[in-house]
């Protein structure tokens, strides 16, 4: 009977660990995207800025891994480039990611699995909050198992990282032999992608309005405050989208979906 009572027992769950490695698996797969690969293109582009701003190989592929967010490192690059001090380049570079934090405290909660999720592991993941592995996470984490959501968004930007990493490197050798309208026209593909991403995400009128605004405000301060521009069209344009549509939800010229 303890032979029966022992074959009739049923199999014990799988590991988390064996779980936690398949869903990265997926996650790794499905870096193997168009955003994925528009953002190869737009570091093919950034591999030449590099070159032609003095990096060598070993600087570029660092601040490919580790600044990651594709807008600061232009900045940090621009910085270097002009001879700007440590400190300037600190503030330009924080100011070009202070974006980033309210991406990150959005993108966390849905990460988080209560009692079992180290903190360690969501600072670990916070690092690969940019545009393109954040509107993923937030059109795809919600659909998975709570528990299913870390690992997967680990295997995604991890894969991601890895291969735009590799990328530049070999870009930078090549970019030599690109014609420079080529690597111009692949550098611009970030932002057309980052505007057409945004629009798709946003569940708000308010971030409709707010693109919509910054698109016409950031030519203006293009040319009236050229070192302020970004700044100023996202502090302007962001107040007057909130205000803007606040005054029509009241009037009752629409409602938020």
């Amino acid at each position: 009977m303890t032979s029966q009572a022992s074959s009739a027992a049923p199999s014990p769950p799988p590991a988390p660990e064996a779980g936690a490695r398949s869903w990265a698996l997926k996650g790794a797969k499905a870096a193997v995207s168009i955003p994925g690969l528009i953002l190869v293109a737009a570091f093919i582009g950034y591999a030449g800025l590099a070159r032609e701003s003095g990096l060598t190989l070993p600087e570029t592929l660092l601040m490919s891994a580790l600044v990651w967010a594709l807008p600061s490192i232009v900045v940090l690059t621009g910085a270097m480039a002009g001879g700007v001090g440590l400190v300037p380049a600190a503030i330009a570079v924080a100011l070009a990611s202070v974006r980033l934090m309210p991406m990150t405290m959005a993108l966390v909660p849905i990460l988080r699995v209560e009692g079992r999720t180290k903190r360690w592991h969501l600072l670990f993941a916070s690092h690969f909050v940019a545009i393109t592995a954040w509107v993923f996470a937030m059109r795809n984490l919600p659909d998975l198992p709570r528990a299913a959501r870390l690992p997967f968004f680990l295997g995604f930007a991890c894969t991601l990282t890895g291969s735009v990493s590799i990328i530049t490197g070999i870009a930078y050798v090549m970019v030599e032999r690109m014609p420079p309208m080529v690597a111009g026209a692949l550098f611009l593909l970030t932002p057309v992608y980052f505007l057409c991403s945004l629009w798709t995400a946003a569940r708000l009128s308010v971030d409709k309005a707010a693109m919509i605004v910054g698109l016409g405000l950031g030519p203006v301060f293009a040319l009236v405050a050229p070192e302020m521009d970004l700044l100023l069209t996202g502090i302007v344009g962001g107040c007057l989208a909130y205000g803007g549509t606040k005054l029509a939800r009241h009037l009752g010229w629409g409602r938020e979906r």
